[in-house]
């Protein structure tokens, strides 16, 4: 018999069963429903925890404000400022004088998010493929981690210039940097040896190691990585406008309280917190989803 004769009395063995999955309609529908159920199970997970998450907060915030003895005219609770933002008179001009504050704040954390995230990825690739440049590049980074950004950041407004967009990007950086690049090394470090061993066998070069075996499987660190760069992106935002722009959220703050205007104040940090926890959990649904395609769930978990 030659060597491309299909020995038809004698068929290749498949021990997946993805061809007789193939041949089978019905068994492809019950499939495609098992995956259906199983995502919406996930999301429903997922939104419950949402909604949990968002009950707390509320019940601190009204318990921080009723049992602590505040006076009612500086501590405000989510009925007065849902009053200030919904059913005052002013509460379409209200909303309008805190829109764009938000606006800013959130253009200014996704700056952050971005460079910190890509930095993050970058340096965690760096590290994987030369220990030359982590053993030159890890201790400025650690150095960076240990001094409070609060004390370094009069230096980087001085290099970068107040007010600008550089500044806004170098503190939101520094401040997702290194929760992110700890998850993304992690990630890496965690990749199957088998498979390692399975593509050294076959010649492939770290470079290679790294495409096939430990980003694919740093998949659940990545996401981690940016659930946890979220609320960091808005701090850093924050901060930026607090000590450089004078805008957004950040800057207004400061108005606000000089002003004693504490109905205003409240609202502000009410709307970013509110905001930062829905694309917290936002993220963790994609997260969700995503690790159930690829049938990490068990991984992550």
């Amino acid at each position: 018999m030659s060597k491309n004769t299909v020995d038809t009395a004698n068929p290749p063995a498949d021990p997946t069963g993805k061809l007789a999955l193939q041949a089978d309609p019905a068994a492809q529908a019950k499939l495609k429903a098992d995956r259906r159920r199983e995502l919406s199970r996930t999301i429903g997970r997922s939104v419950m925890n949402a909604v949990i998450t968002f009950a707390v907060v509320l019940l601190l915030w009204q318990a921080v404000v009723s049992l602590t003895g505040i006076s009612p005219y500086i501590a405000k609770g989510p009925a007065d400022v849902w009053a200030f933002l919904f059913t005052d008179e002013d509460a379409a001009a209200n909303r309008a004088q805190m829109a764009p504050l938000v606006g800013q704040t959130l253009i200014d954390s996704m700056i952050g998010f971005v460079f910190g995230m890509l930095t993050a990825i970058v340096l965690a690739v760096l590290f994987s493929l030369s220990k030359a440049v982590e053993a030159g590049v890890m201790p400025l980074v650690l150095l960076l981690r240990t001094i409070p950004l609060v004390s370094i950041a009069p230096v980087i407004i001085l290099i970068t210039g107040r007010g600008t967009v550089s500044s806004v990007a170098v503190i939101g950086t520094i401040v997702v940097l290194f929760p992110a690049l700890a998850s993304i090394l992690f990630g890496l470090s965690r990749a199957s040896q088998q498979s390692l061993d399975v593509v050294h066998v076959f010649g492939g070069g770290r470079l290679t190691l790294l495409r096939k075996v430990s980003l694919p499987g740093a998949g659940p660190s990545l996401f981690a990585a940016a659930r946890v760069s979220v609320p960091g992106a808005v701090t850093g935002a924050l901060l930026a406008e607090w000590l450089s722009t004078g805008q957004g959220i950040g800057g207004a703050i400061l108005k606000f309280n000089a002003q004693a205007q504490f109905t205003q104040l409240w609202a502000s940090i009410a709307l970013i917190t509110l905001i930062t926890l829905l694309l917290y959990n936002i993220v963790q649904i994609v997260e969700n989803i995503v690790l159930e395609r690829m049938g990490m769930t068990t991984a992550q978990r």
